[in-house]
């Protein structure tokens, strides 16, 4: 952009504020300047090299030279000394750029000795559930070294005698040396201290090898740091100028998140600092006279400091300055109505939400890394211009590959692929004649219109061989669009449903270069009825820097019950706190009348991880807060139990006086509309759902007045963004705003009632797994226990009125192959016994189960009339304890089924809506106490909870279906879903590429098992391990047959453990149960290596971090790494397993549940096999000395405190032959290809129950 005509000004005195955002296309730069009316705009590229070093420097000198009508030369340092008052807010992808291209500071990561692997290993998931060659981002540092070094939590929760233990502890606190009080006020015990001239000698020799960047993060040192400080002294003795520790960063409990956080924070600062350190060089006094300020918003939504910017605060730092902007700019508090953000770009779309307060997440991942950090809570899409648009299978297809700014989409002439942009173009919403001439080789053409009018065609001809259908390329391409606009809806409705908020009543602030083409329709289909435009949407993440508030926050963790004397030592942290950040804040030149607090409390029910940070509430009480937001999210609460405070939070805020938020609301209330005729400054022919081709009146925006009201279908236009007023709405014109009116749209007809129109079919298999996604959301929010709240262990379905899988969402694939068989089962028991308000409960295998931890609820779906089944919804979840011989109810032992716990064909746990508690305590206690060694269910209280989750997830469907339903009506759901069985039937044989998965991947197959075999026992025999072993194994039977891959682990190696239950006198003790599974290596393929320490095949369940199973349980978990050579060589080498060594604290009765401890996992054409697992128990003698037992693959044991086990889990085999030499050249296969990833909390989630099933 040229620089206006003006005249010079003198300098002196004049106050100039610069907001910019450094985006990774273009940089939006704002300049305000005090006594001028309009305030300057800049849009530059943000690589330019032929004109420009540094686009932030160029969009400043830019401004500069209009504000003081004088030049400032290019390519000289800027010299601001006149101006009176001068600062700059950047918002900057740096960060985020540097993670996708993995292009930050060498590092090296100090951990605690046992755990070098654990960010390898991270969670144990794979990313994508039905890959064969599995590939997870690499980590951050280049080296690791492991500190001998360890803490522990003295006191475990778990424990049935907590309160007589606690007492013990603290009374032993004065007179045990290796007894400390933590941050947290847990007691912490000091098991070894650091060998201090080993770790100077092991940081001596980092440096000395190139190392200039540490990231430190010990167990447990969120509560004890003191190992952490002193490591930093040590490294800072030595020279190393970054050092980044977990405990500082942000001391909440997780190791494994907090490791991936000190390593994102070493990887990132040094490349923030040399970004900052260059920038202020491009001034001639570095921006430190006491005129000129620098600040950059951090990935919070608060400002900060450029000496106080950090790589961890840094990842959404430009993202951040639109949720800030569209929350000044769109929310009122005197009339609040909360606000989603919907910011659509080229890329990608941002979604987010503001209702007078901003929302946090603490754990979020980028480019796959997750950090823990304060972020706003931006959840973002593969949806945007640039998507490119697919024909396949059936379906229409939107992203999420982008055709990104090369070659860009068809329209731009570089050979590009159809995408958004040119369907908008193609149906008249985007006008060539008023769009900027970057097109072609030199980037000085027009729009291409007749390519895309081609592809269109070509394209319409083509669907319309395949389905029979005459459908027109116009209403392709709308196809297009409206599966584009679901795909966007879809994680708004799941961002404020999943959250128990009514979609509908929010206003839609639209914002970024795309959204307004689109803004219409989304709201439309939401129920959404008005949507707020600000004049500077397009650079609203700019304008938003300089609406920012400056922000430092401090937090501390507690571990507290939230009484009278809780309260209390929480109120003398908050005042702390303050004080804290106070200091920082006034120490920025922000002056204390100008600062204000946003206290928190991370609070959650005793036995439960449901933590929910509380904003202290303006009455004060945030235990009546709490209990509130708890009922509203989780829609129950828990009155008989304690409440815990885990964080204790003040986020201190220096107020902004640069720029007054400014909101609409106020002005529609007094002004008056204009009903005056309006001439168009132009006409287009463009093409709506609603009436097919119009000729539709387009206005420059900057010609239209306040009060002027233009109705659709029209098109609005500035010299960045095109607004589509869609048939049926209206835009008013505001001094600072449009405001669209979208009128509420009634049943959606069926258009093509003798054919399945397959844009429909798009949108309905978005709807359905839509339920199903949302449903697994309730079921782990509203859960207890950690096999359902943390390791993800269950899954959601939902099915047809016959019983058929219609959609899943992509959680355990065990349960999805079998759940259908379980809902026909009880279809077929009940027949006309099922009334609404009936819910059935079931596990037996004969009944459709897998092994009897796995629950199932089952409710069926009543139409409007309450007289017909329509659907039935089916949520599945992993009991860790359920009764039987053995605490964890996984005995390895077994050979009858009463011996592994409670069992049931089937019974209404919930009758014409009343919770049947009595049914549930004879199914979980009664019954399986009355067989023979056998006990109740060790953890009663967490079965009936995580029962009560699984119907209220049930119920959440209830409601979305009925939604759906009143939508569109119930015979073209029906239709739709059938369509959706039989589109997947056809697309059986091309499952490398995601289709819906339901039965109609099934419906070609016929499995024949003969009865009482292996694979179908009787209804007697015990089968605990055929769901987490047996299956393993036919996997990799099915895929060697197939020579698909060399065989993996063939195992979940299962650890249970616990106390308590029945014992020899027939007297029943409390007690606890817990199981997990271990990863191990996953099998070598044509092209690719296999993964080490990885979930394969039937499951892919997260670990417990190491904290909180220490927390829990009477356990030390002394090693947890990767098994190295396990993995079976070859020309593609099979992947390690890992080594997990649980050391036992008490008494206690451990099962180990295993196999491939024999035969090895095989390796293919020539590969060779995996290492075979190996199960060691290390048992103390009487006088001291430890033996080391091989305990083969199964196992029950007692065993005694500072006993130990040593699971080692098998490696994958590997695949082809070739030479040691060749094979130690062979680099792992991953692709280079850089391709958009989705963020942000819904994101994570759905990634999460992909990567815990």
């Amino acid at each position: 952009m040229s620089p206006h005509k003006v005249t010079e000004i003198d300098a002196d005195g004049l106050k100039v504020k610069i907001a910019i955002d450094r985006g990774g296309t273009f940089t939006d730069c704002l300049g305000i300047v005090e006594g001028r009316e309009d305030n300057i705009v800049v849009k530059l590229l943000s690589q330019d090299p032929s004109n420009y070093d540094d686009a932030p420097i160029e969009g400043i000198r830019r401004i500069l030279e209009q504000a003081t009508g004088r030049p400032y030369p290019r390519g000289q340092k800027l010299d601001v000394s006149d101006l009176k008052d001068f600062s700059i807010r950047m918002g900057t992808t740096i960060a985020t750029n540097a993670l996708l291209e993995r292009k930050g500071e060498r590092s090296a990561f100090l951990v605690t000795k046992g755990f070098k692997d654990l960010l390898r290993i991270g969670n144990q998931s794979r990313p994508k559930l039905f890959d064969r060659n599995i590939v997870r981002p690499d980590v951050l540092y280049d080296d690791v070294v492991e500190v001998d070094e360890r803490v522990t939590i003295e006191d475990y929760q778990q424990d049935p005698w907590r309160e007589q233990s606690v007492s013990k502890t603290l009374a032993a606190l004065d007179t045990d040396p290796h007894l400390v009080r933590g941050r947290s006020n847990e007691i912490v015990r000091i098991l070894k201290t650091p060998d201090i001239e080993a770790v100077r000698a092991d940081l001596q020799s980092l440096f000395d090898n190139g190392y200039r960047s540490l990231a430190v993060c010990f167990a447990h040192s969120y509560t004890y740091s003191d190992h952490e400080l002193l490591v930093e002294k040590l490294a800072r003795e030595v020279g190393f100028p970054q050092i980044s520790l977990s405990s500082q960063l942000l001391p909440m409990i997780k190791m494994t998140s907090r490791g991936a956080s000190s390593t994102a924070d070493a990887y990132l600062t040094p490349v923030i600092r040399r970004y900052v350190e260059g920038f202020r060089n491009g001034f001639s006094d570095g921006l430190m006279s006491d005129k000129t300020r620098c600040e950059f918003m951090q990935s919070d939504g608060g400002l900060a400091d450029f000496e106080k910017f950090t790589g961890l605060k840094a990842i959404l730092s430009g993202p951040a300055g639109g949720v800030v902007g569209h929350a000044r700019t769109s929310y009122d508090p005197n009339h609040p109505k909360p606000v989603i953000g919907f910011d659509m770009g080229g890329t990608s779309t941002d979604v987010s939400r503001y209702d007078g307060k901003f929302d946090h997440t603490f754990e979020n991942t980028t480019a796959g890394v997750t950090v823990m950090a304060p972020q706003l809570d931006i959840n973002t899409i593969a949806a945007g211009g640039g998507s490119i648009l697919f024909w396949r299978h059936g379906l229409f297809v939107v992203g999420p590959d982008s055709a990104g700014a090369h070659p860009g989409p068809a329209c731009y002439r570089k050979g590009g692929p159809l995408t958004v942009t040119d369907a908008n173009l193609f149906l008249g919403r985007l006008l060539p004649d008023h769009f900027p001439k970057i097109s072609g080789p030199n980037e000085n053409e027009a729009l291409d219109v007749e390519v895309v009018k081609e592809r269109f065609e070509a394209l319409s001809r083509q669907i319309n061989e395949e389905t029979g259908q005459h459908k027109t390329a116009k209403q392709i391409a709308l196809g297009f669009i409206q599966v584009a606009n679901e795909s966007m809806a879809k994680p708004i409705r799941a961002l404020t449903e999943a959250r128990g908020f009514d979609t509908s009543a929010h206003n839609l602030a639209c914002f970024g270069g795309a959204g307004g083409k689109h803004a219409c329709a989304i709201a439309s289909s939401l129920g959404i009825q008005t949507v707020i435009i600000h004049r500077y949407s397009s650079i609203l993440s700019a304008y938003g820097m300089a609406l920012a508030d400056i922000v430092h926050e401090s937090q501390e963790p507690s571990s507290c019950i939230l009484n009278e004397a809780g309260l209390e030592s929480c109120r003398a942290r908050i005042a702390f706190l303050k004080k804290k950040v106070t200091t920082e804040l006034m120490a920025g030149n922000v002056p204390a009348d100008r600062v204000s607090f946003e206290v928190y409390l991370n609070l959650r029910y005793q036995g439960t991880d449901n933590l929910l940070m509380i904003l202290e509430p303006s009455h004060g009480d945030f235990v009546k807060e709490f209990i509130a937001q708890h009922r509203r999210e989780f829609s129950f609460d828990f009155p008989e139990r304690e409440i815990l405070c885990e964080d204790v939070r003040v986020r201190g805020i220096g107020h902004s006086l640069n720029v007054p938020p400014e909101t609409p609301q106020q002005e529609m209330l007094s002004l008056k509309l204009s009903d005056e005729i309006l001439l168009p400054d132009d006409e287009a022919m463009a093409y709506f759902a609603d009436g097919g081709e119009w000729k539709t009146p387009v206005y420059f925006l900057r010609n239209l007045k306040p009060s002027q009201v233009v109705k659709g279908p029209s098109i609005l236009l500035d010299s960045t963004q095109t607004l589509v007023v869609e048939p049926g709405a209206q835009a008013t014109i505001l001094s600072k705003h449009v405001v669209l009116d979208v009128p509420r749209t009634g049943k959606k007809g069926d258009a093509t009632p003798d054919a399945i129109d397959p844009i429909r079919l798009s949108i309905f298999g978005h709807r359905f797994m839509s339920i199903a996604e949302q449903m697994g959301r309730t079921f782990q929010k509203t859960s207890v226990s950690t096999n359902i709240k943390e390791r993800l262990d269950f899954s959601c379905a939902l099915f047809s009125p016959e019983g058929r899988l219609v959609a899943n969402a992509p959680h355990v694939p065990v349960h999805l192959g079998s759940m259908e068989y379980a809902v026909r089962f009880q279809r077929d028991q009940y027949a006309s016994q099922l009334k609404p308000g009936d819910v059935i409960c079931s596990n037996h295998p004969l009944a459709g189960g897998t092994h009897l931890p796995d629950i199932t609820i089952i409710t069926p779906i009543w139409n409007a009339e309450q007289t017909e089944i329509i659907f039935y919804v089916a949520s599945r979840g992993h009991h860790a304890e359920i009764g039987g011989t053995q605490p964890g109810s996984m005995p390895s032992d077994s050979k009858l089924l009463y011996e592994e716990g409670a069992m049931t064909m089937g019974f209404k746990i919930v009758s014409n809506g009343i919770f049947d508690e009595d049914r549930v305590h004879k199914f979980l206690c009664e019954e399986p106490a009355g067989f023979p060694k056998c006990s109740a269910t060790r953890t009663y209280n967490d079965n009936v909870s995580d029962l009560q989750a699984a119907i209220s997830a049930n119920q959440k469907a209830a409601q979305l279906i009925d939604v759906l339903v009143q939508e569109y009506s119930l015979p073209v759901v029906h239709r739709y879903m059938n369509a959706i069985n039989k589109t997947a039937e056809t697309a059986r044989c091309l499952i490398g590429v995601d289709i819906p998965l339901n039965q109609g991947c099934l419906a070609p197959i016929s499995v024949k098992i003969p009865e009482g075999t292996l694979l179908n026992p009787s209804g007697y025999a015990a089968v605990c391990a055929g769901n987490p072993i047996t299956s393993q194994r036919i996997t990799d039977v099915c895929l060697g047959a197939f020579r698909a891959c060399a065989a993996s682990q063939g195992c979940c190696n299962i650890i249970s453990f616990g106390m308590g239950g029945r014992d020899e006198h027939g007297v029943d003790k409390p007690g606890f149960g817990v199981g997990e599974t271990i990863c191990g290596g996953s099998g070598a393929g044509p092209g690719w290596h296999g993964t080490s320490g990885v979930h394969i095949h039937m499951t892919n369940t997260r670990i417990t971090d190491c904290e909180v199973y220490e927390l829990r349980y009477p356990v030390i978990l002394r090693q947890f790494s990767i098994r190295e050579g396990s993995g079976g060589r070859g020309r593609w080498r099979g992947g390690d397993g890992v080594v997990r060594e649980p050391e036992f604290r008490m008494p206690l009765s451990v099962s180990m549940l295993s196999e491939r401890r024999v035969f090895r996992p095989y390796g293919l054409d020539g590969g060779e096999s995996g290492q075979a697992g190996l199960n060691l128990y290390v048992k103390k003698e009487a006088d001291g000395k430890e033996r080391v037992i091989n305990i083969g693959g199964k196992m029950e044991l007692d065993v005694q405190p500072g006993e130990r086990i040593l699971i080692h889990t098998p490696g994958g085999g590997g695949w082809g032959t070739t030479s040691a030499t060749v094979l130690d050249k062979v680099m792992a296969n991953g692709s280079t290809q850089k391709s958009f990833e989705p963020r942000g909390s819904l994101v994570d989630w759905n990634h999460e129950a992909a990567s815990a099933s």
